[in-house]
Formats: C-alpha cells, sequence, structure tokens
C-alpha cells in the first residue's frame, strides 16, 4: 500500500489531565501516515486523484488547537477518525501525537502515543 506522510506538524493546543496544562497550553507535535493507493495520482499527474496534504494539515490543527482533551491519546483517536471520515480513499491512518514537555519530573525528550486505525477494522 502507498503512503502519505505528513511529518512533525506543530500545533499548540490546551490538552492534559492537570489545570494549568488546560490554562497555559503547550505545544504538541503531530505525524500523520495515510494508506491509500496513490496509482491514479502518480499516473495523471491530478491533485484530484490524491489526498491534499493541506486539507489533512487543517484537520489536524482544528482538533490541536480547537478542542480540548484530557489525553494525548483522545487526540490521537479524533485525528485517526476524522481522517477516515473525511478522506475515504485512505486504508488506514497512523497517528503519532508527541507531548515534547509534559510535566514530568526528569530528563527524558518527550512523550508520544501513536495509534493505527483501518477502515474495515
Amino acid at each position: 500500500m502507498d503512503k502519505i506522510y505528513l511529518n512533525e506538524m506543530d500545533f499548540y493546543g490546551n490538552h492534559g489531565v492537570f489545570p494549568e496544562e488546560a490554562a497555559l497550553g503547550q505545544r504538541f507535535r503531530v505525524n500523520v501516515v495515510m494508506e491509500t493507493d496513490l496509482r491514479a495520482a502518480g499516473r495523471s499527474d491530478n491533485l484530484e486523484k490524491t489526498i491534499n496534504y493541506a486539507d489533512v494539515y487543517t484537520l489536524c490543527k482544528e482538533i490541536v488547537e480547537g478542542k480540548r482533551f484530557n489525553l494525548i491519546e483522545a487526540v490521537a483517536e479524533n485525528i485517526a477518525v476524522d481522517i477516515l471520515e473525511r478522506f475515504e480513499s485512505v486504508e488506514r491512518a497512523h497517528v503519532k501525537v508527541i507531548k515534547p514537555n509534559p510535566p514530568i519530573n526528569g530528563i527524558y525528550d518527550s512523550v508520544a502515543v501513536e495509534i493505527i486505525r483501518g477502515r474495515h477494522e
């Protein structure tokens, strides 16, 4: 299956279980991989035969910046479900949500969740 990648999209949202996360917000990074057949797009060189990356970016931005969730698992789930609902040619959506600076005492790069949702699962 062919794949379309949107890597390291940065957004600012108010997700988290602690009151300060909801009030102050923080940065989130999102990676999306969509499994789809790109043959028609490759042969025709026609945007109508593929998935418009700008539309996927906007969908992710609206969810991360426009809604509020306690868990990044819920952020990822909402993005995956919306991609499958909006883009009929996507067979599977891989969504990774990265929280670079969660309120955890310690030294680490980030925390993240990754989910895979399919149309026929």
